[in-house]
């Protein structure tokens, strides 16, 4: 896997996704897998977009389910054939949506891979329908857990804030070696 910086891929074809992944949990997987698989169907690199720090981490001050290093690692475990990495700053998050659209086109994918609530761009004002008018976009349904919620990073967070770090670590797919209740 290679890791790079905005603007430094060259390639010609690739199925994408977008995200900041923290914690790299359930539904993050059922995500990666699905486009993986696609890659490899479309014989092209399957390429991860992700930032860091997270932009609820940025904005917020949420807690952190993993560094960039471990998020890295479990990309590679994942597959991912190229991932780059945003700098999420003050810059970064009023950037327009054209502007990232543009900077989508570089990477030229085939297929981007999203969950039903994915929002980006300024203000968070770009959806999945502003994404479809410039790319063919798949829809990962969320992965419910065996309580019936929907797994997702700020439900994890609140897991650990109520202490409860096996339900947590049930919902990431791994022991979070990170944070220590």
């Amino acid at each position: 896997m290679k890791v790079h910086t905005p603007h430094n891929l060259d390639i010609c074809a690739s199925v994408l996704t977008i995200g900041a992944l923290d914690g790299v949990h359930r539904g993050h997987q059922a995500l990666l897998s699905k486009a993986k698989i696609r890659a490899e169907e479309l014989d092209v690199p399957f390429v991860v977009y992700t930032f860091d720090p997270p932009p609820k981490v940025f904005f917020r001050n949420c807690l952190l389910l993993t560094t960039l290093e471990e998020k890295l690692e479990r990309l590679e475990n994942m597959g991912a054939d190229h991932v780059i990495v945003g700098s999420f700053n003050e810059l970064f998050a009023k950037q327009d949506i054209p502007v990232f659209i543009k900077e989508l086109k570089e990477i030229c994918p085939i297929e981007i891979w999203e969950g039903p609530n994915f929002l980006f761009g300024k203000n968070r004002k770009g959806t999945i329908q502003t994404l479809s008018q410039h790319f063919n976009v798949k829809i990962q349904p969320p992965v419910i857990c065996e309580k019936g919620e929907v797994i997702s990073s700020s439900r994890i967070r609140q897991l650990y804030k109520e202490k409860n770090s096996t339900q947590a670590n049930h919902l990431l797919g791994w022991k979070n070696s990170l944070i220590e209740i």
